[in-house]
């Protein structure tokens, strides 16, 4: 009797062991499909994005190709912040010194005409709290944006700030001279805000508003700082200019806006985007005629 109860009782936990690892391959199977960027996505399009704009974000945000522009561009500012605090004359690393003020890519109102200064410019750092600042907050912002629009789209915003800020400091504060990347990280943010602003009630009410007040007191305290930089801590003439933010965020509010608005739009088709095109090109016109003719720069 003993030995029939055991051969009843024998397939129940037999087939009990048979669906464990069953069961376990399943789950396993489940998450694998699933990788940590994808978690990670999703994460954030359930923050971030309504339901139905999250299948849309899903499909831009993913990290094939990396953002290989947004890095590359940090390691070669760090590069060159390197070079000019190491290797140059330099009496700290706080304040603007006479490493970089010499330098051929610092943009200097007598040297003008070599044009390569409007952009290189942002390579050139006041100082450790200039760089740091700079990286941090392109890092933060141009990575995940890139994530999405991919490094065409965050290239062309990042140039087109950096350059409408040099252009900008050239006509508002001719006598100035220019340096570091705010131009660029202005245009990133300024495409963000507007971005924040137009798609407020789309978004969770929260999260929007620590977006939002995020770049307003990163905008205040780094404003202070390069007042502080042009007014108050500089010597006799080395006066750095504090326009380019301007021009960046100006830049980054119509043009950046709309690159980042367009997830699934061509831009060619965008009449915004031609409005953007024309009236930055006529800016960029009348600021090399203003620098030709009208500017009172030696």
């Amino acid at each position: 009797m003993a030995d029939d109860d055991l051969e009843q009782q024998e397939p129940f936990p037999v087939e009990t062991d048979e669906r464990q690892p069953g069961d376990e391959e399943e789950q396993p199977d489940g998450v694998l499909e699933m990788g940590c960027f994808e978690k990670f996505h999703h994460l954030v399009s359930k923050w971030m994005l309504p339901e139905h704009l999250r299948e849309k974000y899903l499909e831009r945000a993913n990290c094939f190709p990396p953002p290989i522009f947004i890095i590359l561009i940090s390691i070669a500012e760090l590069a060159v912040f390197i070079y000019y605090a190491v290797w140059k004359p330099q009496k700290q690393w706080v304040t603007l010194d006479e490493g970089i003020w010499n330098s051929p890519l610092t943009y200097k109102p007598e040297c003008r005409n070599e044009a390569w200064r409007f952009i290189s410019y942002m390579f050139v750092h006041a100082g450790v709290q200039h760089i740091l600042g700079n990286l941090l907050m392109q890092l933060v912002v141009g990575i995940a944006l890139e994530l999405v629009h991919k490094g065409f789209e965050v290239g062309m915003v990042y140039l087109s700030g950096v350059l409408a800020g040099s252009l900008a400091s050239s006509i508002f504060d001719p006598l100035s001279a220019l340096v570091g990347a705010s131009g660029g990280v202005y245009a990133l943010l300024g495409g963000y805000f507007m971005n924040a602003v137009v798609n407020f009630r789309e978004m969770i009410p929260l999260l929007g508003v620590f977006r939002i007040l995020f770049i307003v007191v990163f905008v205040g305290l780094d404003f202070g700082f390069a007042f502080y930089r042009r007014f108050v801590k500089y010597e006799d003439g080395l006066q750095v200019s504090f326009v380019a933010h301007f021009g960046g965020i100006v830049a980054g509010m119509t043009v950046g806006y709309v690159f980042f608005s367009a997830y699934n739009e061509k831009l060619l088709k965008d009449p915004r985007f031609w409005i953007c095109i024309v009236g930055y090109t006529i800016f960029v016109l009348f600021a090399v005629f203003f620098n030709i003719f009208l500017s009172p720069a030696p």
